[in-house]
């Protein structure tokens, strides 16, 4: 059954709010609609291509926020953040990042942006690896836009450790998991053991 012109803008602008990180060409597959359906949509509808979506979802200085490193260092594209608890970043891999001969992303750039996210997560001056635990989990190719998502599981104020689980996507699809114990040095972990 096909959806009326209403059904589906109201579809698309549920669908935008839950995740304002999806392509033009994923939402015509969704709704089985052509890609100039959905660009239509969205500017009868006022919602912007998918570059200012990401601009306004990032539109908070995270400078102020990073503190073990500087937002340059950060691999990808901040998007959010709150210290101790979570953070996420884009990565569009690009010709630079891939093997010529068959397109695939060198994992080295992957384990950077999901690094570099467990390191700025953490609410320190000083943030460095001590172990990782690594999962490639399908290749990701030319053209793809890695969504890391940075979660703090545990703390240990004893050792002076964070633990961090970095999931990082494709298109909703797992490519990478890393599993990272962070060594901190101050005051902000204190008291916390979970």
């Amino acid at each position: 059954m096909k959806r009326s012109k209403k059904e589906r803008q109201q579809l698309l602008i549920d669908t935008i709010k839950n995740n304002p990180f999806i392509t033009d060409e994923e939402l015509a597959s969704q709704f089985t609609v052509s890609v100039q359906t959905i660009r239509l949509d969205r500017l009868e509808l006022s919602i912007p291509e998918l570059r200012e979506r990401i601009k306004h979802v990032a539109s908070k200085s995270f400078e102020d926020e990073v503190r073990s490193l500087p937002l340059n260092e950060v691999i990808g594209e901040m998007v959010d953040i709150e210290l101790d608890v979570r953070a996420i970043s884009l990565f569009d891999v690009k010709t630079e990042h891939i093997f010529k001969r068959n397109r695939i992303a060198r994992g080295h750039h992957l384990f950077a942006q999901a690094n570099s996210l467990a390191v700025a997560v953490i609410n320190d001056e000083l943030a460095l690896t001590v172990k990782s635990n690594l999962s490639f989990v399908k290749p990701v190719k030319l053209g793809d836009r890695v969504i890391a998502k940075a979660t703090v599981t545990k703390k240990d104020s004893v050792k002076n450790r964070t633990f961090v689980e970095v999931t990082s996507t494709v298109e909703n699809e797992v490519v990478f998991e890393g599993y990272f114990e962070m060594y901190r040095t101050n005051e902000h972990s204190k008291g916390d053991v979970t």
